[in-house]
């Protein structure tokens, strides 16, 4: 569904409808002042006042892109879980001191959310991320945007200690703090939310509950336990080329150093794996610790080796820990070069019984090799361009020192070594 940019003024909101962007070329163009009455038009967090002199906010748009490596906001539309990142994004200012004051609103809701009072002090959350051409529009432009539904701060199966959450990140040397926060997509049934219950939040938000959804009149009489998810169940989707390798810009040029850095190790200019496979190592215990003790087996062929590891998973007590191993398989490929159904078929083929598979690459699976591997249920775990990007910035590993990276990993590289003698 679609409403045009013409009609923005009049209409009401729909889960997972398309509202589109102007055509002038400027910020005009945003869809959100003429879709929701007294809404800015920039900014990840988007508040309105009440008009009342209370200073207490009418509601709050939350918009994201959805496509920030290092601030992964994520819509799981399987629970309704939504998580958003603040606005604290990089260094030189205190957790709540930032322009919007987009940190100072979580921590308010979520304050009276945990306590159970004054519920009906917290604003409305309106979610909205932007429109994808080609797969959430046919025609779409860079303002067009989703709405992807009416959120609660919290979850009922989050703990007041885990809905919330302000954690330390560095940005090139220097440290600071951003909030993590989860709120709940509200299950609000086939009925549009009404611009009159907008309207009424900013300039009468005494009468405002007359008209608001169901959903939102529970969560405020009942608060966490009142929260009822959206859930939908997810028709399991191959992720197309875009999804694979997108990233920012600094994430591209990180994946593209790591390209040229192999290059002179491989049997062609493009595809270049030899040696890829203790960076690949490297990025998966990374991605997550619990993957230990690799260790590269012989050469094979076609010039590239298998690493074999082990998976740990422990309850933390006493008891022994389940122990799970691995074949990973690393290609360093450009990103025009997918891995396809032979290089997939050569993975499946070394997993032994009861070991799962690891596929790292530095491009994209090809369509065919990847429902392959769903249709066929191969336990494989599949890591490219996009992955590693996120792993990257997670780590902190940046265009300024990648490069002191990858030569750590070769000096630890064996294989390298001797190869370069």
């Amino acid at each position: 569904m679609e409403i045009p940019y013409e009609s923005l003024s009049t209409s009401d909101l729909y889960i997972d409808c398309v509202y589109k962007g102007g055509q002038a070329g400027n910020i005009s163009d945003e869809p959100f002042h003429l879709l929701i009455p007294g809404c800015e038009n920039s900014g990840g967090f988007r508040r309105k006042l009440r008009e009342d002199g209370s200073g207490k906010y009418a509601y709050v748009v939350l918009y994201t892109s959805l496509e920030e490596l290092e601030w992964p906001d994520y819509m799981d539309v399987e629970t309704g879980v939504f998580r958003y990142y603040g606005d604290n994004r990089q260094p030189g200012r205190a957790l709540t001191e930032t322009p919007k004051k987009g940190n100072l609103i979580l921590e308010q809701a979520f304050h009276l959310l945990n306590i159970g009072d004054h519920l009906d002090d917290i604003p409305p959350f309106f979610i909205f991320c932007k429109a994808r051409p080609g797969r959430d529009s046919k025609t779409g432009t860079g303002r067009d945007v989703k709405f992807l539904g009416l959120a609660a701060p919290g979850n009922p199966n989050l703990s007041s200690e885990n809905d919330l959450v302000a954690f330390w990140r560095a940005l090139k040397g220097s440290r600071f703090q951003n909030y993590e926060a989860y709120f709940t997509v509200l299950d609000t049934g086939s009925d549009a939310i009404s611009r009159q219950w907008i309207s009424e939040l900013i300039t009468n938000h005494a009468a405002a509950m007359e008209h608001a959804p169901a959903a939102w009149k529970e969560f405020i009489h009942k608060g966490r336990k009142g929260i009822k998810p959206l859930r939908a169940s997810k028709i399991l989707e191959i992720p197309d080329r875009y999804d694979q390798l997108q990233s920012d810009d600094e994430g591209m040029k990180c994946l593209q150093i790591i390209r040229d850095h192999y290059h002179d190790f491989g049997p062609s200019h493009r595809r270049f794996e030899q040696g890829f496979e203790a960076c690949a190592i490297d990025l998966v215990q990374k991605m997550d610790p619990h993957f230990t003790s690799f260790d590269l087996t012989r050469p094979w062929r076609d010039g590239g080796r298998d690493a074999t590891g082990i998976y740990t998973l422990n309850s933390g007590t006493v008891n022994h820990a389940l122990k799970m191993e691995c074949s990973l398989e690393a290609k360093c490929y450009s990103e025009n070069d997918s891995v396809g159904v032979r290089e997939m078929s050569r993975l499946i083929s070394r997993i032994r019984y009861r070991q799962f598979g690891v596929l790292v690459t530095t491009s994209y699976v090809h369509k065919q090799a990847y429902q392959e591997v769903v249709d066929d249920g191969h336990p494989i775990l599949i890591v490219t361009a996009a992955d590693i990007a996120a792993i990257l910035r997670r780590n902190s590993i940046y265009t300024d020192n990648i490069n002191e990276w990858l030569a750590d990993i070769d000096r630890n590289n064996a294989f390298l070594q001797s190869y370069m003698k």
